[in-house]
């Protein structure tokens, strides 16, 4: 999609590609008709109600454990206002432009559902900034996952109001100016506008559907550079044979063996059982049934995150075709937390496969290769400290595991009893498919290396993997800075070239 085109947000329908095209392409949105006028029909109601003096939570009343507070329909302005400003004081390392724009995207697809009692207006202010690449500046911690991401979401509102900080063409400067900047006023927040800005899960989701994008690739990565290690060390694909996979039945294994099938296909490296061993280690011989599980774990998580995406996340809703105004805790965020949770167990364990894969490409003792993938041991170390850099990587990831979802801590005087902490998955779950990215590069620059001690005589798929790495990384002939080989496999990893281009010759499937 090119940025010259625009995406139309109608509340139920943002895909992950429409995601990534706003959030990494920086493609415009624009809301539709029909978006426009269920908004208008619920934010008249609102104020209708709100003049009658109804109690509404969050309208005509104060907030959390203040929910027993009556507020007169002449404060609903300044309630509105005094809880953005309160509610943002976030903490941490600001998130990354890209997790901010999804944010944005996010939060605007769940207002153009309707059911929030917000002004199109409003929404339309933030549609202004997110096309105008004004990027409000929001701490990464302090969100429990339950209220929704309350901080985070109020400092992503904050330059609504005029207030706060952005990154406007890479630059930070105050909210003020970059308004003044893109001849856009400071909006003035209505009854329930506030809350309907900041109560909803949208930043565990946009860090999550960044997640699941990076997974996809992963995973697809993970079975091309394992097809490499397969082949650097005579593996026996016949491990992969449809049949053993069809009569366990899982998905994730039987497309999984498929893919390493058709990369290693017309492979002279592999041999036969018996040939070498009867057996290849778990490391080569498991792939089909470790990595197929992380792919079947993807998919559950993928399923939870595109619903999220289009969901209705705030409190209370407001259905106007029954005339009602409905409290309830849409805004919970347990679903994201185990996706979140189980998403960086499964991407950990990539890793960890990956990481022993490593060890046999650089032991002596594991395979009939050159000690650390150097011919002249001793005066070169080669590539002996790339594994312990994975093994780092992989025994950080099993902290990072723990998983976040089994915690919980009362909020709110007690009124808001049990949280999610979704937030912290999804920054966790973002930092595990991190690392997992590097410990892949380093499978791939090890198995590439090893491939130079061989007949080299690659499978169809394999090849191409070879030989874009080669392209801009010379084979290890003296010792050099590790780090600059790692980098550079894993920016073709990172950026999506090593799958592309195997994929554009070859059938793999996820």
């Amino acid at each position: 999609m090119k940025k010259d085109e625009m995406i139309e947000i109608h509340g139920d329908s943002l895909t992950f590609q429409q995601y990534a095209a706003v959030v990494y392409d920086r493609v415009p949105v624009r809301l539709s008709d029909e978006a426009m006028t269920k908004m208008a029909q619920s934010k008249q109601f609102v104020n209708d109600l709100a003049a009658q003096e109804q109690s509404i939570y969050g309208v005509t009343t104060g907030f959390g454990k203040f929910s027993d507070c009556v507020i007169s329909s002449q404060q609903a302005q300044e309630l509105q206002l005094n809880l953005i400003k309160s509610h943002a004081c976030g903490i941490g390392e600001p998130l990354p432009e890209t997790i901010v724009r999804g944010m944005m995207l996010l939060r605007i697809n769940a207002l153009a559902k309707g059911y929030s009692g917000i002004s199109p207006n409003t929404v339309q202010a933030l549609i202004t900034l997110l096309n105008h690449e004004v990027h409000p500046i929001v701490p990464s911690q302090g969100s429990l996952g339950a209220s929704g991401d309350l901080a985070p979401l109020a400092h992503m509102c904050l330059p609504l109001l005029g207030l706060g900080y952005v990154n406007h063409h890479g630059k930070p400067k105050p909210s003020a100016q970059a308004l003044k900047e893109i001849g856009l006023e400071p909006i003035r927040l209505e009854a329930k506008e506030g809350l309907a800005l900041i109560n909803g899960t949208q930043m565990m989701c946009s860090i999550l559907a960044d997640s699941i994008l990076r997974a996809k690739n992963l995973l697809l990565a993970a079975d091309i550079i394992s097809a490499l290690t397969i082949e650097a060390l005579q593996g026996i694909p016949h491990a992969f044979h449809p049949l053993l996979q069809q009569v366990r039945g899982h998905q994730g294994q039987i497309m999984t063996a498929q893919n390493m099938r058709n990369l290693l296909k017309e492979s002279k490296q592999v041999t036969s059982s018996g040939e070498k061993r009867v057996q290849d280690a778990y490391s080569l011989r498991c792939i089909p049934q470790v990595h197929g599980a992380s792919k079947d774990t993807y998919h559950f998580a993928e399923r939870i995150v595109a619903t999220e995406m289009n969901a209705a996340t705030d409190n209370p809703l407001i259905f106007t075709e029954i005339g009602e105004v409905i409290s309830g805790g849409n805004f919970h965020g347990q679903p994201l937390a185990f996706a979140a949770d189980f998403l960086k167990i499964a991407m950990a364990e990539i890793a960890n496969i990956s990481e022993r894969r490593i060890e046999r490409l650089v032991n002596p003792q594991l395979s009939n290769l050159p000690a650390f993938l150097t011919q002249n041991g001793g005066l070169h170390s080669g590539y002996m400290i790339l594994q312990y850099v994975a093994a780092s990587l992989v025994s950080e990831n099993k902290v990072l595991c723990h998983p976040a979802s089994v915690d919980s801590i009362p909020s709110s005087a007690n009124q808001e009893d049990h949280v999610s902490m979704g937030s912290i998955a999804a920054r966790k779950c973002l930092d595990v498919i991190e690392n997992v990215s590097k410990v892949l590069a380093i499978e791939y620059v090890c198995a590439t290396q090893a491939l130079e001690f061989t007949p080299n005589q690659c499978g169809q798929g394999t090849r191409i993997a070879y030989e874009l790495l080669r392209q801009y990384l010379p084979p290890l002939t003296t010792d050099r800075e590790g780090h600059e080989d790692i980098a550079t496999a894993h920016k073709l990893i990172q950026s999506g070239r090593l799958v592309q281009e195997v994929t554009t010759q070859m059938d793999l499937q996820i």
